[in-house]
């Protein structure tokens, strides 16, 4: 085989739709929807119709048009896309904090994480992406219409086999000893640290998602009760630009506060050991002879 062959890029199969693949339309006002392909299936909307037949077996990343003349792009939704748009009765976690959860847990092919909270299963499609496909994610939920909603979501994304759904109060505590990660996305967090605790490994990445500062402040003392250091509080702000490149300017509207992320990890100190956070800026006494100047300088000025 010659130098030249070597430098010859493999020719690359074109990703085409399937049935039952989900693919996303975004029409030229930018909206988007997501719809699960299917033979003779049509998708509707008031600028006219889309035949599924018309993208089936095609490649992605094309134009189709209604019968009306409208067109939209055809393309494969991602993660962020796929949190957005699912089929949700309750406000879910934003993408912008999924993404950023799913990286300080962790997270990656082989993990096991428990999450409290499951709701639509915003977050839960974000980890299982992360973890599969030989990791798994245990999510609790207590309502089991909101479990329901998520175990269709799920499976509507084939993504079922990488989660077991339970339907129980974190009250009564998790059944999985020894995982990676957990994550509360819970109203008070601070009350099932200890089963957070119970069920992580040593070192274990801990999280969790509050709305209001007096939240966080309870939780933060939980967490040093229940041996959770390396303590961490921030938030994400997600500020969208106009893509007009001879006007480029910032979007009217701004994805600002979501809720405020908490992240530890749980620590065994063993007897006599204790930590505490110091702060080197506050308290710090000043040096005699800067005292002194600052002192002399300002007799001078009266």
């Amino acid at each position: 085989m010659t130098e030249q062959d070597l430098s010859l890029s493999p020719v690359e199969t074109p990703t085409v739709a399937r049935e039952g693949d989900i693919v996303m339309l975004v029409g030229e006002d930018g909206k988007r929807v997501l719809v699960q392909l299917q033979r003779g299936g049509q998708w509707h909307t008031h600028r006219g119709l889309v035949r599924h037949d018309d993208i089936l077996d095609r490649p992605l990343g094309r134009m189709v048009a209604t019968q009306l003349g409208q067109v939209y792009l055809v393309l494969e939704p991602s993660t962020h896309d796929l949190i957005r748009y699912i089929k949700r009765s309750t406000q879910i976690i934003f993408p912008k904090d999924a993404a950023y959860i799913v990286q300080r847990l962790n997270l990656y092919p082989g993990r096991r994480v428990v999450e409290a909270g499951t709701g639509s299963g915003g977050l839960t499609l974000a980890m299982a992406r992360a973890v599969m496909p030989t990791g798994r994610v245990y999510s609790y939920e207590e309502r089991a219409a909101m479990s329901n909603l998520a175990r269709r979501n799920l499976e509507r994304l084939g993504l079922l086999d990488y989660v077991e759904l339970r339907v129980q109060d974190v009250a009564e505590g998790f059944a999985e000893r020894e995982v990676d990660a957990c994550f509360l996305d819970l109203r008070e967090p601070w009350l099932h640290l200890a089963a957070a605790r119970a069920a992580l490994k040593d070192g274990g990445f801990f999280g969790s998602l509050v709305p209001t500062t007096n939240q966080v402040s309870e939780l933060l003392k939980a967490m040093e009760a229940h041996g959770f250091l390396d303590l961490e509080v921030q938030e994400l702000l997600l500020r969208a630009y106009k893509p007009i490149a001879d006007r480029l300017r910032p979007a009217d509207r701004m994805v600002a506060h979501t809720g405020y992320l908490v992240f530890g990890r749980k620590v065994s100190l063993e007897q006599g050991q204790y930590w505490r956070i110091v702060d080197a800026k506050r308290f710090k006494p000043r040096p005699a002879d800067e005292a002194d100047a600052d002192a002399d300088a300002e007799a001078a000025e009266e």
